[in-house]
């Protein structure tokens, strides 16, 4: 099948699409786009549950970790104030990870907003492609009233007119005929009339589920930095209840991170698989969606020389009637307007009509043709398989770079607030405070010597 016009599968495409797949049974499913049968609803499942699968992984080894760090850690001697050895290397372990998860959200931002594109790419195409729909529906429907006042009203007068000769009578009769025809024929060019999906309505649909997603994603990016920046300033500042505090929060956020890298996952593989082939999913869907036949739809979605227009026939006709009724109507005014003269009205209309209905017709010519359409068709492909896919490939990367960075982080915070001196609730204490510990024993020594 004929690839839209700028569109090519992409490396990733291809690489996601080559992955293997299995169901629920571990039996292999075939990598073609198929979301309406169970196999591949269950292979994509099992994809998003290999995250799952991780998230459990990375807690039980903090768990064990911990246990192990809180457990077998040797018993400080008494009266011992310096910190043990390598307490340093556990801070700036965690500080590391902490500026990888940095970096992984700032991939994020950019992923957010590539796929955000992409949508939006999609959108716009879906909108122009409604445009399209909508001005072959109104040519038609206007230029079939043009035809059908000027059949009631001008033909109707003019045949009245010509009453006393019969040979005139019978050309203005063949000139309904053909109106009347070339009206039924432009009827059947608004093939989208009717039909109950509306490419405006599945722009709209699309629209707001991006909006939600875009904004879910924006909040759980400034979550993770803010846990970041905090978690960073509590060990600056030796803080113990900061960073206790970030430390769940951390939690929390690596639940987070490995369910969307679950949900990342399992889209960016069906998205590969819609993209390596589309043409064959979507007529199928379109068809079944609207029940246009499969040569109209054929036509717009391939757009090649082996598909042959469908409306040709009907435009072909269309055009040789119109010039029937352009000859016809000169003859008539040859012959008739001499010796009626109360005929030159009534055919001054009709000319002025026909023009107009030439006018339309050649704009359907344009609209018909499959190229405007087709293009649409590729920059909505472009968007969603280059740009959305893109951005959710970064997306993923920066899930793999958060879960990682929080991991680890959540390893080394206990040993690096353990680490912290006793007298950190009093860091931040003014000296002159009388609530001071320090300040209030120096106060009740200086009354003693008083």
């Amino acid at each position: 099948m004929g690839a839209p016009p700028g569109y090519r599968p992409s490396a990733w495409v291809h690489l996601l699409h080559q992955l293997p797949r299995a169901d629920f049974q571990l039996r292999p499913v075939p990598s073609g786009f198929a979301p309406q049968e169970q196999e591949y609803q269950q292979a994509l499942l099992l994809v998003a549950a290999l995250a799952g699968l991780g998230l459990g992984l990375s807690l039980i080894f903090i768990a064990v970790y911990l246990i192990r760090f809180c457990c077998c850690r040797p018993p400080e001697p008494p009266g011992a104030k310096s910190p043990p050895p390598g307490g340093g290397c556990v801070t700036w372990s965690c500080i590391a990870a902490l500026l990888v998860g940095c970096a992984g959200i700032g991939i994020g931002f950019y992923g957010n907003s590539e796929t955000s594109d992409g949508v939006s790419q999609l959108s716009s195409a879906l909108l122009h492609a409604n445009h399209t729909l909508s001005a072959i529906d109104h040519l038609v429907s206007e230029t079939v009233e043009r035809l059908g006042e000027a059949v009631r009203s001008e033909l109707t007068t003019l045949e009245e007119v010509l009453a006393p000769r019969t040979e005139l009578v019978a050309a203005a009769r063949g000139a309904r005929r053909e109106a009347e025809a070339v009206a039924r024929q432009l009827q059947e060019l608004a093939f989208w009339r009717g039909v109950p999906l509306s490419p405006l309505q599945v722009a709209e649909d699309v629209s707001f589920v991006e909006e939600y997603r875009w904004l879910a994603y924006v909040l759980l990016l400034l979550l993770e930095l803010l846990v970041c920046l905090f978690t960073l300033l509590g060990l600056a500042k030796q803080s113990k209840w900061l960073v206790i505090v970030m430390t769940v929060m951390s939690l929390l956020v690596l639940v987070l991170s490995w369910g969307s890298m679950g949900l990342e996952a399992a889209t960016a593989v069906g998205l590969s698989d819609f993209c390596s082939s589309p043409d064959t999913y979507i007529l199928n869907l379109t068809q079944e969606e609207t029940g246009l036949s499969s040569d109209i739809l054929s036509y717009y979605f391939l757009c090649n020389q082996a598909v042959s227009n469908p409306f040709q026939q009907r435009l072909t006709l269309s055009q040789r009637a119109l010039a029937n009724i352009h000859s016809q109507l000169q003859g008539l005014e040859r012959e008739a307007v001499p010796q009626f003269p109360s005929a030159q009205k009534p055919l001054l209309s009709l000319e002025e009509t026909l023009n107009v209905t030439e006018g339309h017709f050649h704009q359907l010519v344009a609209l018909l043709h499959c190229r405007g359409l087709h293009k649409d068709y590729g920059a909505a492909l472009r968007g969603l398989c280059e740009d959305a896919l893109e951005g959710l490939l970064f997306l993923l990367l920066f899930s793999l770079l958060s879960a990682g960075a929080l991991a680890t982080a959540l390893c080394s915070l206990p040993r690096a607030w353990a680490l912290f001196p006793p007298s950190d609730d009093y860091d931040d204490t003014d000296d002159d405070d009388p609530f001071n510990p320090q300040e209030s024993k120096r106060f009740v020594q200086w009354q003693s010597s008083i």
